[in-house]
């Protein structure tokens, strides 16, 4: 299996319109693969504007917030590509597309890494912030699997953020439960909520 890191992708569209997405990087030799399903923002931009920057950051409420609609973040000016970078990243690498292999569903865009800039330390993941990562990945997935893996898989996961959350992994693993709770409720049959109602 290759190596996958979660990090934060932005791209921009020719209109320079930057768009945040929470993207697992594929790691390929020296190279690192972005593979948005379609149809997606990030994939349109990266056609138009073949560069990117993927931030490293331990704020996990970037991931959640991307996902649950909550879209506007700090960001700055890259140094060498045309696309912003997240204001508080830890570190950050800037990309450009060398190479895209097409697929009907998930094309791979080749990236060369650009640069590569450390801001500050890493400390390392506690157990609520690795829960709420994982909590949003299950978000993304939300058209894709099956209702009760998700609550099975969520459960597990509400342990570790109840022990070991600080206010920002609380305020992301909200966001995520509400979003969860939201897509179950709209995917209820009309005739079971006319019953509730």
């Amino acid at each position: 299996m290759p190596l996958i890191r979660e990090t934060i992708v932005i791209t921009a569209s020719r209109e320079g319109q930057a768009h945040i997405a929470p993207i697992g990087l594929i790691a390929e030799r020296d190279d690192w693969i972005i593979a948005p399903f379609r149809p997606s923002t990030t994939l349109d931009n990266l056609t138009a504007v073949p560069f990117a920057t993927a931030s490293n950051t331990d704020d996990v409420r970037v991931f959640a917030g991307c996902l649950t609609g909550r879209y506007t973040w700090p960001t700055v000016a890259a140094e060498e590509v045309p696309v912003p970078r997240l204001a508080d990243a830890l570190s950050h690498v800037e990309l450009a597309v060398i190479d895209i292999h097409e697929d009907p569903q998930r094309p791979r865009l080749r990236c060369r890494v650009v640069r590569s800039i450390s801001h500050a330390p890493f400390q390392g993941f506690n157990r609520a912030q690795s829960a709420v990562l994982e909590a949003a990945i299950l978000v993304s997935r939300l058209h894709m699997l099956p209702r009760d893996r998700i609550e099975r898989e969520l459960a597990y996961l509400r342990s570790a953020v109840e022990k070991t959350a600080g206010p920002r992994e609380t305020e992301a693993w909200i966001w995520l439960v509400e979003k969860v709770e939201a897509h179950f409720a709209d995917a209820q049959p009309a005739a079971s909520k006319a019953e509730k109602g």
